[in-house]
Parts: structure tokens; C-alpha cells; sequence
């Protein structure tokens, strides 16, 4: 198993780069890069737009030829470019980058001048408490309901709640957060719970157990609305994932030799219906840890790292949407070896040498 994680870890390096490589090729096509967005701003124009109009809508003028004809000095843009690194052609760029990162040296965002690591660690703590306590929620009960669904199937309590499931999967998440703030943050029914933040002002001078209640406040809310639509789609995998191992040969032979019903779900059924919900954790804790929060980060003004990502795109902030990526693919590739050595853990019987061998 040592030498199968060794090949792994070393897999992570060129799987690390051709992902960056084709990311950076794509952000560096996309129109509206730096330089038009820092123009955009110097000149109050909006730096989405890759056209302009004038009063009567009849003349249109491209970025490209209104730069000159908006007399904008050559050598204030040649500034521009130097001070973002525009001035050395795109492979040197791509291989410092490639250089800085591998000391997690991300560099300083383009439009808020600070490291993008300390802007990173800024935002974490948010991404953190949402995807860790919804993580947790689902889990805790995604896979009981979807045991005691496989172990009554068919039955009133089945068919009453997979009716439920289905609708937590069909609404979105935000549209759940938007019912709870009307329901019970001062919408137009109760106000039990604030509308922002993750903390309270006075958060510093609470004592150790006022921190701690402040804390769950305030993450009440939005961690009800990711779990709602999130925990559907693992119950029902659960359920159908126990309700095909519990109809195999082997369980029924154990029931003939009179191994107990607990003895059979747990001892049998159990480790290898959660093999395939295993395989999908590493997926779902980097959806819910950074992009699948975002517009919760938005509706109850949190900033988690989804927020920050995002607004980086919308301003072409080169250093925070590589570094923001770089780290979301190392962990996504970190989980997936996790996941694969999870697999070994719960069940001996797999071997992924032998299978590659």
C-alpha cells in the first residue's frame, strides 16, 4: 500500500499542472483582463463591458480602439503592464507562478493589495464553520434515514419521506436560506436569529461560553439552508445502495445460518453498501467547503473563500483565482487519495496494488 500512495502523491504533480495550465490559458483569452479593468476604473466605465455606446446608441466603440481615442497615455499602460507582470510573455509567467506556488507563495491581489494568502486565511474561517457543521448534519442523517428507508421499503414511512427528500432536492438552497430569513430573522414573523455576519460586534468582550453561543447564532441559519438541499441526494444513494447488498446471496445465506438481523446490517451489509458513499465524500466536502456556499456566503453576508473566488473572477484578479484554485485542487486530489485509503479501511478485501499491478 506504501508504494501505491507514493504513485499516487507523485501522480498529484502533473495532474496539479495540466489543470493550472489549462485554467491559465483560459483566464488569460477571456476578455477584460487587469489593465482594462484598471483603465475601466480610472475612467469610471464599467469593466465588463467589451463595448460602449454613445447618447444617441449609434456609435460603437471597442476597448481596443477607444484606449487611443480616449487619450490614455502608451506609457501609463506600459506601467500597468510591468506592474502587474504583463511585460514578460505568458510561458515565463506561467512557470514563476508554477515557481511561487510550489512554496505557496501566491503572491499579492491585484486590486486589494495584500497577500492572497492572508485574504485566503481571512475568508477561511467562514468556508470552514459552513462546510463543516453541514458536512457533519448531512452525514448524520443522510445515512440513518437512508438505512431505515432501505429497511422499510415500500412502506408509509418510505414513501412519506422520500416525498419530503425530493422536494429539499428540487428547491435550491438560497431559496430556503431567503423562506428561513423570512421565517425567523425579522422577515416578517420572528426575529430569533441575525441576518449577518458570523459573529457579533461585541464578539472579543463575550466570555468563553457567550463566544460559543454567539457562534451557533449566528451559523444556525445558514448551515439549515445548505443541509437542506444537500442531505437528498446521499439519502436516496444510501438507501439504494443498502437495499442492493441486503437482496445478495451472502445475506441470505447469513439469515439461514440465524446471524441476528443487527448482526447481518452491520456485520455484512454495512461496510460494503458504504463503499460507494465513501467514494463520494471527497467531492462533496470540496462542493460544500468552497463553491457550493456561495450564494449563502451572499444572502447572509458571509466572507468564505466561494465569495472571494468569485469576486475575483468578476474582476480579473489573477493571483486570488489561481491561488483560490491551486489550493481547491490540491485538496480535491489530497481527498481522493483519502478516499482511496478509506476504502482499504473499511473493507481489507480491496487492494489497489494488485488491481494496477
Amino acid at each position: 500500500m506504501a508504494s501505491y500512495t507514493l504513485r499516487r502523491l507523485l501522480l498529484m504533480i502533473p495532474t496539479l499542472l495540466g489543470i493550472m495550465l489549462l485554467n491559465f490559458i483560459i483566464v488569460q483569452a477571456a476578455p477584460g483582463g487587469p489593465i482594462d479593468q484598471m483603465l475601466a476604473r480610472f475612467e469610471g466605465l464599467d469593466s465588463m463591458a467589451s463595448t460602449r455606446l454613445d447618447m444617441g446608441g449609434a456609435e460603437v466603440v471597442t476597448r481596443d480602439e477607444s484606449r487611443g481615442a480616449r487619450g490614455i497615455d502608451p506609457r501609463f499602460i506600459e506601467q500597468l503592464e510591468a506592474q502587474f507582470g504583463f511585460d514578460q510573455p505568458a510561458h515565463v509567467r506561467f512557470v514563476g507562478m508554477l515557481r511561487d506556488y510550489a512554496t505557496f507563495d501566491f503572491g499579492n491581489s491585484f486590486f486589494r493589495d495584500r497577500p492572497v494568502v492572508e485574504l485566503m486565511i481571512e475568508r477561511l474561517p467562514v468556508s470552514v464553520s459552513l462546510g463543516l457543521w453541514t458536512t457533519l448534519l448531512v452525514y448524520l442523517i443522510s445515512i440513518p434515514l437512508g438505512i431505515r428507508k432501505a429497511l422499510r421499503h415500500g412502506s408509509r414511512f418510505d414513501v412519506w419521506s422520500s416525498g419530503l427528500v425530493i422536494v429539499g432536492y428540487a428547491i435550491p438552497g438560497f431559496l430556503f436560506a431567503i423562506l428561513l430569513i423570512v421565517l425567523f430573522a425579522g422577515g416578517s414573523y420572528w426575529d430569533l436569529f441575525p441576518l449577518r455576519g458570523l459573529t457579533s460586534p461585541d464578539f472579543d468582550e463575550l466570555s468563553a461560553w457567550g463566544k460559543v453561543k454567539d457562534y451557533f447564532w449566528h451559523i444556525t441559519l445558514p448551515v439549515v439552508a445548505m443541509t437542506i438541499g444537500s442531505f437528498a441526494t446521499l439519502t436516496m444513494l444510501t438507501k439504494n445502495s443498502f437495499l442492493d447488498e441486503i437482496h445478495k446471496q451472502y445475506v441470505l445465506t447469513a439469515r439461514a445460518k440465524g446471524a441476528s438481523d443487527r448482526r447481518v446490517l452491520y456485520g455484512h451489509v454495512f461496510r460494503n453498501a458504504m463503499l460507494i458513499i465513501i467514494a463520494g465524500l471527497p467531492g462533496a466536502l470540496v462542493t460544500i467547503f468552497f463553491t457550493g456556499s456561495l450564494l449563502i456566503e451572499v444572502i447572509f453576508s458571509l466572507e468564505g473563500l466561494g465569495l472571494l473566488g468569485f469576486e475575483a473572477v468578476m474582476q480579473r484578479d489573477y493571483p486570488v483565482i489561481f491561488g483560490t484554485l491551486y489550493l481547491y485542487t490540491l485538496i480535491g486530489l489530497i481527498l481522493k487519495l483519502i478516499s482511496d485509503l478509506t476504502y482499504v479501511w473499511v473493507d481489507p478485501r480491496i487492494d489497489f496494488e494488485t488491481r494496477e499491478s
